[in-house]
Formats: structure tokens, sequence, C-alpha cells
């Protein structure tokens, strides 16, 4: 399989030769994508040709492993065509077969990670949510899998219907949503905010890819002054795309109201003494062990800061559920509008 430049530690060395080091780091970028777009159309044409002659000739194990071989005679050394990937060209030919806008995606990530979102995304919605995101972010296998585990386009689709009347008001909130998972933390059931706080410190590389690559870490505790008392941010981010500061505030209960005016002070403090001028409005978040939806609407609704509640889980969701709490969502949305 093709390797991407892009996921080698980044040339620390500065100075002279800065400005050459990067054409070089950009041609090999583009040189990937190139050979990457290829090598995609490629297995996609086999695809076809195999998908055809299975209906038309009844090709078959026997017949796809006869291909294998001769290929891997004729080709010597040549990777990506074991009688498994061969029949993963058919399906994933199928799989986008007359879907342009899809298609098009897929050229653009590599073939191991397109194999991954083609076995864990069940509809085109899925697959597109993925493909988006592998494209942006430039995910490794690693950080694509633990996002398709982590059920991170259902989170995503539930988080946005719960959501829907706060983004109308601060559509900056779109960069978060009401629910994380932090299974890599690996914390007991009984942690203190401390223990929360340093466990996402010491882990801060899996931290930011749940909430997004776009997201740079700023501090811990960060203390802010007003007036002759200082007062500490549980963890302050940035982010990048909305160029904003992100204050984050860590409570391993449940949500109560009144965390809301805390996080408020917090974010005007921000906004009046460390936001930069060519910086946008912070944002705030409540990271709480769980919360009451119609509580935190109640809380959120007079407020004009943009601020959000979201619910952090300690394991991976059950698959089952996540999957079944979206599809009453969607039905209820089928119902209230009228649709057939």
């Amino acid at each position: 399989m093709l390797k991407d430049p892009r996921q080698r530690p980044a040339d620390t060395e500065s100075g002279e030769f800065a400005e050459l080091i990067a054409v070089i780091e950009q041609a090999r970028v583009n040189a990937f994508r190139a050979v990457n777009r290829e090598l995609i159309a490629m297995y996609t044409e086999i695809g076809r040709l195999i998908s055809q002659r299975t209906k038309s000739d009844g090709w078959g194990k026997a017949t796809i492993a006869r291909f294998s071989q001769q290929v891997q005679r004729r080709f010597t050394g040549i990777n990506g065509f074991s009688p498994v990937n061969i029949w993963r060209m058919r399906t994933f030919y199928e799989a986008y077969q007359g879907k342009t806008h899809l298609s098009s995606l897929t050229k653009v990530v590599s073939w191991t990670s397109n194999i991954m979102i083609l076995s864990a995304a069940k509809t085109d919605e899925a697959k597109e949510f993925y493909l988006v995101l592998a494209a942006k972010y430039h995910y490794s296998s690693r950080e694509l899998q633990r996002q398709l585990d982590a059920m991170l386009f259902e989170r995503t689709m539930l988080s946005d219907q719960h959501t829907a009347a706060l983004m109308e008001r601060h559509p900056e909130l779109a960069a978060l949503r009401d629910s994380y998972v932090l299974e890599f933390l690996d914390l007991p059931a009984d942690h203190a905010e401390s223990d929360l706080r340093r466990a996402i410190v010491a882990n801060l590389r899996d931290f930011i890819l749940e909430f997004g690559k776009d997201f740079t870490f700023v501090g811990e505790e960060y203390r802010v002054q007003v007036g002759t008392h200082d007062y500490r941010i549980d963890l302050v981010l940035f982010q990048r795309e909305l160029a904003c500061l992100v204050a984050i505030e860590l409570k391993i209960g449940e949500f109560k109201p009144e965390y809301v005016g805390q996080l408020d002070f917090y974010l005007e403090a921000l906004d009046r003494d460390v936001r930069k001028p060519n910086e946008k409005p912070s944002v705030g978040l409540i990271l709480c062990a769980g919360k009451d939806d119609e509580v935190v609407e109640y809380a959120l609704s007079r407020t004009l800061s943009p601020a959000m509640v979201a619910e952090y889980q300690l394991h991976l969701p059950d698959k089952a559920l996540l999957a079944a709490k979206l599809r009453e969502l969607r039905d209820a949305a089928v119902i209230d509008t009228g649709q057939e």
C-alpha cells in the first residue's frame, strides 16, 4: 500500500533550507495524491470488470484465485492483488456505481481508509461523512478506525438534532458536539475532576482527535485575573477554523444550571483580557458526566454567550443503542414534516 508522506514526522530543522524543504515536501504530497488517484481508478475499473464477469460468466472464487496468481507472477513484488482484496474491488465498485459525488471523494482517500469506511458505514450519508473527514484531516488508519469505532457519524447526527435551536442562535458552536467519548483516558468510575483534567492533558493527542484536528491546546487551569482575584479555567483550546478560544469546564457529575453563569464569566474574561484583535469571540463548553436535555435548554435559553453543554462517557458507545436512537429521531422528523 502507498505510504502517505503527510504522516511522516515534521522536519524540525529550520533556517536557510526551510523554503527548499517545503518545496520538496509539497512535491511529495502532490505525487502521493496523483499516484493514489490512479490506484483508486485502477481498482475501480478492475472491480467493474469483475462485477460484470461474475454476472455474465459466473466468475467465482477459483477464477479470482487464478487471476491473483497470474498478476503476482507477471508483476513481481506487486501488492494489493490477493483474492480477498480483488473481491473488495468488486464490492467497492458496486457500492459507488453511479454515485459521482461519493466516487470523487474516494480518490482523495487511501485504499485502506476507503475499505475501512466501506466496511463500517452502512449508508451513503455515513460514507460521505467519513470520506470528507478522512480527506480533510488526513487521518491515519488508526485515527480513522477510532472514529468509526466511536460512531462519530451517529453521535454527530444526534448532536445536530439536540442542538438545532442553539445553533440558530450561535452558529459558531457548530464545531462542538453534545457528546464526547473519552475511553482512552482509562479512568475509574469514581474519578475526581482533577483526575479527569490530568488524564486529558496526559492523553492530549487522542483528546484533540475526539474534538477535531482543528483544535489546538492552549493550557490547563488557565489563569484569568479579574480585579484582585485569580480564576482558573479547566482547559482552554483554540479552534483554528473559527479563529477563537474555547473555554472548557469539566464536571464529573450531572449538569447544573449554575454552571452556565460561571462559564459566562470566564468567556467575558477571555474576551476582554486574552483574546487577540484578529480573533473572534470566545466560545464555551461545559463537559459533564451527565445531563438532562430539558434542563440544559432552560439554562441556555437566555444566555447571550456562545456556550453549550456536552456529555462525556468513558466507554465506547453501544452501537445498537446509538443506531436505534438515530432511527427514532429520523422517524420522528418524517412524521413531523408529514413526509411519507
